[in-house]
């Protein structure tokens, strides 16, 4: 089903005119319900007047929806086994030249017991690409581990097969991110050298797995300048609104982490700058006003700060993209580079400093 909505997405974003008027612009922008077209056309507008009234309809948007509330979240690196050769990631089979690193038990508990000092309540579970070095057993054990710890556990791993979502699921998992990449298929075809995420079917249908195993929050999103930037901005919205519509139960949330230096390759293709990157948040408000929006520290503090309340409901703070961290400091490579180091005791300042709420918890009644 996805498959073919985003085959007729390709047609419309073939076809579509780039030359529209700032009145044309704004009266998209005032419109109560904007239709992909309308959503494509604020993604290519250029216009920086017209950024400033998506801001502000945006912001009208966000706290009607989701209050004055930002969840945080942290990211706790399980593994760093895998046995993908993704030319854009750090911890890719292709980056051979470190010792790879599984936490066991005890280091799994110190990490957790840390964050947990630290206040979190939302933590998301992360493994490199290798079924052998961290099986389905082992990420079972860690989210039954996480739940003496936090109230919501997330998963960043490999694609499952639905039985094994029904695994994670009874183990403690409540929801999942998973990042499509790119959704140009022939350039998905030759980021991903080989290994089990080369199959592009099977990464796109794993969502609804997951959904079909009954786990209710759903992440998902490109890595913006991989391919062209607008083109997979457009299929990821085009994604979540169909997710957002056929299950209309789920609470759905999209990242869109811009490339940051990692892996083999030199840079991004199609780089996205700070403008075009708020142009994309506030564009997707507009178009699914009702979906959560999370943003990592994979960007910069400035950035971060000033998309609060523009949009952003999720963030997280104090992160490690090393496997362990928390509990002893870690000298190991990360997946990437962070750019917003700043602490979580800084994190929640800036948020009370700007009006807002941090909220660690996420069975609050509407906040995603």
């Amino acid at each position: 089903m996805i498959d073919r909505e985003l085959l007729a997405a390709e047609d419309l974003f073939k076809s579509h005119q780039t030359a529209v008027t700032r009145t044309e612009l704004m009266e998209i922008i005032g419109k109560d319900y904007l239709d992909r077209t309308d959503y494509l056309t604020l993604l290519l507008a250029g216009d920086i007047e017209v950024l400033e009234w998506m801001a502000r309809r945006a912001h009208k948007l966000t706290e009607q929806y989701f209050g004055k509330v930002i969840l945080l979240y942290a990211p706790l690196y399980l593994s760093d086994y895998c046995a993908n050769g993704c030319t854009y990631c750090g911890y890719s089979a292709e980056s051979g030249s470190y010792k790879r690193k599984r936490l066991d038990v005890k280091e799994m508990r110190a990490e957790m017991e840390a964050l947990k000092r630290m206040g979190f309540d939302s933590v998301l579970l992360l493994t490199g690409g290798d079924r052998r070095k961290s099986p389905v057993v082992y990420i079972a054990d860690a989210v039954r581990m996480a739940s003496m710890y936090f109230s919501e556990i997330l998963l960043e791993i490999y694609t499952l097969t639905r039985e094994e979502y029904d695994v994670v699921r009874d183990a403690g998992a409540s929801g999942l991110t998973l990042y499509q990449e790119t959704y140009d298929r022939n350039l998905y075809d030759q980021v991903h050298r080989y290994g089990e995420k080369k199959d592009y079917l099977f990464r796109l249908e794993a969502p609804e797995r997951a959904i079909a195993a009954g786990l209710k929050h759903i992440n998902i999103g490109p890595l913006l300048g991989l391919g062209s930037a607008v083109h997979d901005m457009f299929m990821a919205g085009i994604h979540g609104d169909y997710l957002q519509r056929r299950y209309p139960e789920v609470v759905l949330s999209l990242s869109y982490p811009r490339l940051r230096p990692a892996g083999t390759m030199a840079g991004p293709s199609d780089p996205v700058d700070d403008i075009r990157f708020v142009r994309f948040i506030l564009a997707t408000r507009l178009f699914l006003p009702r979906v959560g929006v999370s943003i990592s520290t994979r960007e910069n503090a400035y950035i971060r700060d000033h998309l609060v309340g523009l949009g952003m409901t999720r963030m997280s703070a104090g992160s490690k993209t090393t496997v362990g961290g928390y509990a002893h400091s870690c000298s190991r490579p990360g997946q990437f580079v962070i750019d917003d180091a700043r602490s979580v005791a800084e994190i929640i300042a800036m948020l009370r400093q700007r009006g807002y709420r941090p909220e660690f918890s996420n069975w609050v009644t509407g906040i995603v």
